[in-house]
């Protein structure tokens, strides 16, 4: 397998507490792959842009499992630019594994195979990525995925509140409403949210506040 396993760009691999989705709590490996289309202005993880070093599939299956860990997330930067993310994903599907893949939004979300949660990032207007959304994912939804908008601002939050309701995401996925680490009050949010009776779930960036020292490996 190693002398035809497909290559990828990775920056990281390392174990921690899934941080995000309404998966928050669980103990997870990460495979964080290089590179992203994106620039959004709050991102925590720049160092993926173009850090990294070529790892086989093969390399990458026999690193995670030395974690003994039954759940995989693999993220980035943004993992659907790298073609051979599907042969990962599909020998970490052999493996049995639970498997979590985090998106921007702006790639077609079906390059992932089946079985897998999908956890799409909508991207709100303060992250100044907003317009580069491929609104054709919310056809592409399946009920066991997640979708969630980081709100910075009063104005993001009515934003995510709009295109929540104008797309009835209520009715395709799991719906989260998270803040940017440090630009807001999570009870302001969740205030916003009771008082709007909206059917969404509260995120905190949970790794934040365990490791609020730490910027990497978590």
């Amino acid at each position: 397998m190693s002398n035809n396993s497909p290559l990828l760009r990775v920056n990281e691999i390392f174990k921690s507490i899934q941080g995000e989705s309404s998966y928050a709590g669980i103990p997870c490996v990460f495979v964080r792959l290089t590179g992203c289309n994106l620039r959004c202005t709050y991102c925590d993880t720049t160092y993926a842009y173009d850090e990294g070093a070529e790892m086989s599939a093969s390399k990458i299956l026999n690193t995670v499992k030395g974690y003994g860990c039954k759940n995989v997330c693999v993220t980035g930067g943004e993992p659907l630019l790298q073609n051979s993310v599907t042969k990962l994903i599909n020998l970490l599907k052999k493996s049995h594994y639970k498997i979590f893949v985090e998106t921007g939004g702006s790639i077609n979300i079906d390059k992932v195979p089946k079985a897998v949660t999908r956890i799409m990032d909508i991207k709100c207007p303060d992250s100044g990525m907003d317009k580069e959304m491929d609104w054709k994912n919310i056809e592409r939804l399946k009920a066991s995925d997640e979708v969630k908008f980081i709100i910075s601002s009063k104005k993001d939050y009515e934003w995510a509140k709009r295109i929540t309701r104008k797309f009835k995401l209520t009715d395709r996925a799991h719906i989260l409403f998270g803040i940017a680490y440090g630009k807001m009050k999570p009870k302001t949010l969740a205030g916003w949210i009771l008082k709007d009776n909206l059917d969404v779930r509260v995120q905190l960036q949970l790794q934040k506040y365990i490791w609020p020292d730490k910027e990497r490996g978590v």
